[in-house]
């Protein structure tokens, strides 16, 4: 039996509480309820694929207002995204490295005959399926960047 992220996210809540970790607490319902509203708007158990999707969204929500409380100097606030950060990471397959980014990147590069910076939606396109949730969309979007201009 493989337990589902909601059954994980309800053990770790409980846990959580169990714990008093306030921090993971809060992060953990916010995407218990993320998970409940995706299901509800989709109307069936989640696929993997849609937990991973719906979990990157989350994750990328969270690292774009980490760069704007960055820039304002809210320390405050950008330590507390950092550990919601991590512990949405925890839930997620595990990243790719740069170098194992690079690597799908040229293989699909390859595969769909790009040649030039005009190939670049062609590129993504056929890219993102094979690394959705496995790696961070502004790193992949460079890789391919930097590869079709070579």
């Amino acid at each position: 039996y493989v337990m589902s992220l909601l059954d994980s996210l309800q053990k770790d809540m409980v846990a959580a509480m169990k714990a008093k970790d306030k921090g993971r607490l809060a992060t953990v319902r916010m995407l218990k309820a993320a998970v409940t509203n995706e299901q509800i708007n989709v109307g069936h158990d989640l696929t993997p694929d849609e937990e991973v999707s719906v979990l990157s969204r989350e994750l990328k929500q969270r690292k774009d207002s980490l760069e704007e409380f960055k820039a304002a100097g809210r320390d405050e606030a950008v330590q507390k995204l950092e550990e919601e950060i991590k512990v949405v990471e925890g839930y997620l397959p595990k990243q790719l490295s740069a170098d194992e980014v690079k690597a799908v990147v040229e293989e699909t590069i390859n595969q769909v005959g790009a040649t030039s910076k005009a190939d670049f939606g062609k590129v993504m396109g056929a890219v993102m399926p094979k690394l959705k949730g496995k790696a961070d969309g502004k790193l992949v979007n460079s890789t391919v960047m930097s590869l079709l201009n070579k």
